[in-house]
C-alpha cells in the first residue's frame, strides 16, 4: 500500500468515526492530509466522493434526528457556492491552492471554535442561504462545507444532536455537487486518483462507521468535536506552511 493509500486509510478511518459520533470529520481531517500527499485538486476531489458516501451511509443511521426543514433550507445554495469554487480551481497554482484550503479551514476553525460566542442569533430564510452558498464554494475548493453550515448552526442555536444529524444530507448534497462540477468544468478528474485510495478509502469508511457506532453512545460529542477540530487544525496549518514554502 502506498504512503498515500495509508495516509487516506488513517485519516478516513478516524473522520468516519468522529463524523458518526460528533456531526463532522471526514472533510475536515481527510481533505488537508490528502492535499499533502496527492495534490489539493485530487485530493478534494477524493474526499468530495468519499464524503459524500459516508454521509448517506450516517444520514441512515441518525435519520430520525434530522431536521428536514433545516436542510431544505441550505441545500438548494451549495450550487450557488460550487460553481465559482470549481473555477478558482482551474485559475490557480497547487500551492496557491494549497495556501487557500489551508487559510479557509483556519479562520473557518477560529470562527467556530473561538468566535462562536461572539455570533449573535440569527433567524430566516437567508442566513441559511449564505451559509449553504459559502459551504458549497468551501467544499468544491477545500472539502470542507461543515464549518460555514457550523457557524449558521450556532448562531441559530441549533441543539445538537439536530445539529449533528442534519449535517449529514447537507455533507452528501454538497460532496455530489462539488463533484458533479468538477467534473463539468473540468477542474478535476477521476481518472488521475490512484485506484488503491478508493480501496482504502473504502475499507476505513466502512471501519470508521462501525467503531463511531458502537462508540457514540459512550463518548461526549463535544469531546470528539474537540478532537476533531484539533486535528484539522493541525492539517490547516501543514497545507498553509507547504503552500507557503512552495510559493517562495
Amino acid at each position: 500500500m502506498t504512503v498515500a493509500a495509508l495516509g487516506l486509510f488513517a485519516a478516513v478511518l478516524v473522520g468516519s468515526c468522529l463524523q458518526r459520533i460528533s456531526g463532522m470529520g471526514v472533510g475536515l481531517i481527510a481533505a488537508p492530509i490528502l492535499s499533502l500527499l496527492i495534490g489539493p485538486v485530487e485530493g478534494v476531489l477524493v474526499v468530495n466522493v468519499l464524503a459524500t458516501v459516508n454521509a448517506f451511509l450516517t444520514t441512515f443511521t441518525v435519520r430520525e434526528n434530522v431536521d428536514w426543514k433545516k436542510f431544505a433550507a441550505i441545500a438548494p445554495y451549495l450550487v450557488v457556492g460550487a460553481v465559482p469554487g470549481a473555477l478558482v480551481i482551474r485559475a490557480v497554482s497547487t500551492d496557491v491552492l494549497l495556501v487557500i484550503v489551508g487559510v479557509l479551514l483556519l479562520i473557518a476553525l477560529s470562527v467556530v471554535t473561538v468566535g462562536k460566542r461572539y455570533v449573535p442569533v440569527i433567524r430566516g430564510r437567508l442566513p441559511a442561504a449564505i451559509s449553504g452558498a459559502v459551504g458549497g464554494f468551501m467544499n468544491t475548493l477545500a472539502g470542507v462545507a461543515g464549518p460555514a453550515i457550523t457557524v449558521y448552526a450556532q448562531a441559530a442555536r441549533w441543539e445538537q444532536r439536530t445539529y449533528s444529524a442534519t449535517l449529514q444530507p447537507v455533507f452528501m448534497v454538497s460532496g455530489a455537487v462539488s463533484f458533479a462540477v468538477k467534473e463539468f468544468t473540468g477542474a478535476a478528474n477521476l481518472a488521475t486518483v490512484d485506484p488503491a485510495l478508493w480501496v482504502a478509502g473504502g475499507v476505513a469508511m466502512a471501519g470508521g462507521l462501525f467503531l463511531g457506532t458502537r462508540i457514540a453512545p459512550r463518548v461526549p460529542s463535544a469531546t470528539a468535536r474537540t478532537i476533531a477540530l484539533g486535528l484539522a487544525t493541525l492539517g490547516g496549518v501543514t497545507a498553509l506552511v507547504r503552500g507557503v514554502i512552495g510559493l517562495s
